[in-house]
């Protein structure tokens, strides 16, 4: 098993910043790749980013492309997303996910969630 814990959330200004941090321990070894999701309220969970350990190649939502940047540090076995010109729109509960399988987009372990309100 992989558990994972998230930090970082808050309350920020739009076009303000913040840092989430998933840190990962147990059988970290057994995950390909890290993403990041969000679910507003009243809607369905959505990708933003993701990561692989190894090569740490990323993939973006549109909808963040140019604003967050997900990074790893695999000594800490810990995944990042900075987050910076927010939205409003951008408030959601952030969840961080590990992902075992090279080919399938399934993920296999997930954290507890941070909350992050973007006031305007």
């Amino acid at each position: 098993q992989v558990q994972l814990v998230e930090s970082g959330g808050g309350l920020v200004q739009a076009g303000g910043s913040l840092r989430l941090s998933c840190a990962a321990s147990g059988r970290t070894f057994s995950t390909y790749a890290m993403g990041w999701f969000r679910q507003a309220p009243g809607k369905g969970r959505e990708f933003v980013a993701s990561i692989t350990w190894s090569v740490g190649s990323t993939i973006y939502a549109d909808s963040v492309k140019g604003r967050f940047t997900i990074s790893r540090d695999n000594a800490k076995n810990t995944v990042y997303l900075q987050m910076n010109s927010l939205k409003p729109e951008d408030t959601a509960v952030y969840y961080c996910a590990g992902r075992q399988s090279r080919v399938t987009n399934v993920y296999n372990y997930w954290g507890q969630g941070t909350q992050v309100t973007v006031s305007s």
